[in-house]
This record gives C-alpha cells, structure tokens and sequence, in this order.
C-alpha cells in the first residue's frame, strides 16, 4: 500500500499478485508461509510458478507438444486429451522401495513435480529448467553458546507460532504427547487468552496409543482437550474413504489416522496447528540412533550381513508391537547393503532395490538395482565436498522423506476434510536457524532432539519430554490378519502387469502364518494395486 497498490479484497492471493508485479522472481525472498501459485504475464507471455521452500503446497507441471499445463493435483491435468496417462517405471520402482513417489517425478510419465524452494519461468509455453530461490543452510561447524541458542530459537518460535494462529476462523492444535506437538501447543497456549482447542486420537492396542500423554500435556497445558478413538471398523471405511481421493500411490499408512485426525478437528475448527519438521530439523528420527551403532557392522562383509538377518529373523519371533525389536534389527541390518549415504533411505524402506528384479515383471524391473542413486544422486551432488555424512543426511530428509512423505500426508489428509493445517516447526526462519545447528546440538548420545528438549525443560513434564519416540503408526500387521484381512487379500491377489504373483502370494501367506512382519512391503503392494485400478494403469 505504501508503494501506491490499491487492494480491492484482503485476500493473500492479491498480495501475492502485487508483489511479483513489483519485484519479480525477488518476491520470493519476502514471503514466509505455504504456497504454490502461478502468475501469468500477459504483456511478456510468461508464466511464473513457484513452491514454498519445504515443499508444503503441490505443484504438478507437464509440457507436451504445443502444451504447458499445470495443477496442484495429477487427476486435473489427466483431464486434458492431450496428456496421456502412462505408468512410469522409474517412479514406479521408486514407490516400491520409499513408498512415495519422490520430487521431481510422478507416478505419470511425462509430468513433474515442482520442487520445494524452486520457481519455474515459461515463456511462450516453451520448456523450461526450474530454478532453486532457497536452499536450507549446512550444519555449521562451530558450537555457539548455549544460552544464546536457546534465546533465539525460543523467539522464533512465539513469533512463527504466534503467526499462524492469525485467522478469523477458530484455530486448534494437533496434539500427540510427543514433544514436537506439545512444544506447538504450549507456544500457542502462550499466545491466547482462552484454553487453546487440541485434538488427538488413539487405538485400543496398547502400544500404538499415545492418549494418555496427550491428556496429560493439555492437563498441564490447560487446553480444551478433545480425544478420539480409531477402530479397525473406522479404518476400514477410511480406506474406502481415503484411497480413491489419492491420485498418486502413497503408502506411508499414518495417512489414515491423520485422516481421522482432521476430519475429527474439522468438527470444531478450520485451521489447525502441527508439529511436523521436528524430527528432520532435530535428527528425531530412530535411524539417528542406530547411525551409532552402525560403525560396529559397517565393515561387516556382505555374506556375514545376510547371514545375521537371517539368524535374526529365525530367533526373534515377529511381533505386532508397534516399531518391535525384531523390526527394528531387520531394518538395521538391510541398510547396510548400499553405500553410506544411502544408509537411512534403507533404513526406512519397504523392498530394497536389489529386491525389485525378484518382485518386478522384467518390463519393469530395469536399472532398478540403481533406483537410489538415480533418486538421492542429484541431491547429494547439489553439496559441496566439505559437506560430511550428517549433512548429507539431514539434506536428505529434507528433499525425500520431509517434502513427498510427511508433507504429502498432512496435506492430503487434511485439505481432503477442508482443514488448513499449518506448521510453525517449518517456518523459514526456524528452519534456517535450526538446519544451521551443528549435529551437538540435536543429538547428545542416544538422546535425539536434545535442543528442544532443553528448551523445553520446566515448560512439560520431564517424562513426556524423556520418553522414546513413538510415530503415529497404526496395528496394520494385525489387522491385515483379521479386520482388514478380506479387501487386502483381494486386491493383493488380482492379477497384474508389473509384479510377480507367486512372490506377492509368499509375502503374503508368511504374514498370515507369523512367519513373517511384512506389513510395510504388503501395505506398499496394496496401496499401489488399489491406486493403479482405480485411475486406470494397467
């Protein structure tokens, strides 16, 4: 307004229009939120489009002959004549191995993704490369103190979360009992008058159910606390709820109750506040963990790696428990089947890349044993050689596992419910802070996310700020046994083009009989199934 902009609505997206009228591709570097738009210049016959620095917004572009389309969904531009809708292989083995489709592919060839922190100019409709505007900061080498540490990370973070509690529609808090979401609910606490809305929800099997630690924090929060309960009867209508919806195979099956989640708050409120982010900016993860450990086998000749897992799976008989011992020895030990910077991408994967030649079709399976590298290479190549291993790792996280895992889910989970869930942890200026922070200050021994924790201290009960992690895992291994048993069963067993029947019948029946924990590979096999019929591959 002061450069003499007259505004006619008090809408963002006229504030967006504004400021690239003003300052260009520049605008970019002014803007602090979740976005993905497109400008079109109808002077110079250019279009402009761009994505917010994590990737919170999607963003799909293709170009075919005589053609430049773009949407925020797959399923909008496959309504158009021109653009076909064929399977990529390459996304297809991606899939398989991190159950999503990783940036800058799509499960559709000939359509991409836009990165996070990127911006792309089209002139004439003619193709183009996209540009990076932001990049997050490498882990500095030097320790600061840690008070000065402390003051600055606790003044970004009343500012980022006193921001997005800014709205003329009510506002609550996802809340879990674990530290990220609970240090959200208290900054929000802070900054409002009244108890703060907060929602979580949990399962009757013990050892996925986090109720009574939320309870707990909004006990101590003084928060208007609401709780849910998700059965395997709800489950199994949120399957049939969410999957035709998702236009992309994604088999990370938290979906669901983030799902629930929302469609939960939505009841009361129309924005909501998560914690998403902590784990990549804090090292939070359980592989942050086993990175110790991983020394003491690395050296370890292929033939003795196989040998243990295979010891392994025959000692520890597989539970059910939610991320049981005996899942977490046989994820340790497949990672280490790659080269090092592959190490937690394996950890976290479903079939590993030497594994997909055995599952796949052979019209499928090529070039598939390289999948990683064709995947991660482009991003580690992006850093410059001073970077070390856990540079390399959290930059990772972030332009993977962050930007097509976590954020696809609570994007799709709650725009599908009309629910706007923002990210205070994911802030530009947070991130920068944080991502700037040497590996001491997020990892001090076994004790992950030490920073927040130290920030934390007096503010949340020493227990909930100390107890070990827990993701919002569903009891799928059971469940794929009784409740969910039947529509699985069918889908995985009809026939296919790309996968190996007699393979998908092993896993398969060695579920069934306890032989085997193989919901993660079976999940990945269904979701993709079910994906595939319902938008017509195949």
């Amino acid at each position: 307004q002061e450069k003499g902009y007259r505004f006619r609505t008090t809408s963002d997206t006229e504030v967006l229009l504004y400021a690239y009228v003003e300052w260009g591709v520049a605008c970019l570097e002014k803007l602090r939120g979740m976005f993905a738009f497109a400008v079109y210049d109808r002077q110079a016959q250019r279009f402009f489009l761009a994505r917010d620095p994590m990737g919170k917004k999607p963003l799909y572009y293709t170009f075919q002959p005589g053609l430049f389309a773009f949407a925020s969904e797959l399923k909008a531009l496959w309504q158009h004549p021109a653009i076909p809708r064929r399977l990529a292989a390459p996304a297809l083995q991606a899939y398989l191995v991190l159950d999503y489709v990783p940036t800058p592919l799509s499960i559709s060839e000939g359509i991409y993704k836009l990165e996070g922190g990127h911006y792309l100019v089209v002139d004439q409709g003619q193709p183009a490369t996209p540009q990076p505007y932001w990049s997050p900061p490498l882990p500095q080498k030097d320790v600061p103190p840690l008070p000065e540490v402390l003051h600055r990370l606790d003044t970004l973070l009343h500012e980022a979360v006193q921001l997005r509690l800014v709205a003329d529609v009510p506002v609550g808090v996802f809340l879990s009992g674990g530290i990220d979401s609970s240090l959200v609910a208290w900054y929000a606490q802070q900054h409002s008058e009244s108890p703060i809305l907060t929602f979580s929800i949990g399962f009757e099997e013990a050892s996925y159910d986090e109720r009574d630690y939320a309870w707990r924090v909004a006990q101590r929060l003084g928060t208007a606390h609401h709780q849910e309960v998700l059965t395997p009867q709800k489950a199994l209508a949120l399957v049939e709820e969410v999957f035709p919806q998702l236009d992309e195979p994604f088999a990370d099956a938290s979906i669901l109750p983030t799902y629930f989640l929302s469609q939960f708050a939505r009841q009361r409120v129309i924005v909501a506040l998560g914690g998403d982010g902590g784990d990549e900016l804090q090292a939070g993860y359980p592989t942050f963990i086993a990175e110790r450990y991983a020394a003491l086998v690395a050296w370890w000749p292929k033939p003795l790696l196989h040998l243990a897992l295979t010891w392994a799976q025959r000692l520890l008989p597989p539970s059910d428990a939610d991320i049981a011992l005996d899942f977490k020895i046989r994820q340790f030990l497949r990672g280490f089947t790659g080269p090092a910077y592959q190490l937690h991408t394996r950890w976290l994967s479903s079939f590993l890349p030497e594994e997909l030649s055995h599952l796949l079709q052979p019209e499928w399976a090529g070039h598939s044993e390289a999948i990683l590298e064709t995947v991660l290479g482009p991003y580690r190549d992006r850093l410059p050689p001073s970077a070390d291993d856990f540079a390399q790792t959290a930059f990772l996280y972030y332009k993977t596992y962050l930007q097509d895992d976590i954020l696809v889910k609570v994007d799709r989970a709650s725009m599908y419910n009309a629910l706007e869930v923002r990210a205070p942890l994911l802030d530009r200026q947070v991130v920068e802070f944080l991502a700037s922070l040497p590996l001491a200050y997020r990892r001090r021994g076994s004790q992950t996310k030490w920073l927040l924790k130290k920030l934390m201290e007096g503010r949340l009960p020493q227990d909930i700020l100390y107890r070990p992690k827990k993701g919002f895992g569903i009891p799928l291994p059971r469940w794929l046994r009784e409740e969910l048993r039947k529509p699985i069963e069918a889908e995985l067993l009809r026939p296919d083009p790309w996968f190996r029947p007699a393979v998908v019948r092993q896993l398969w029946q060695a579920h069934q009989a306890r032989q085997a924990n193989y919901r993660k590979l079976l999940w990945n096999l269904y979701t993709f199934k079910r994906f595939a019929r319902q938008w017509g591959f195949g």
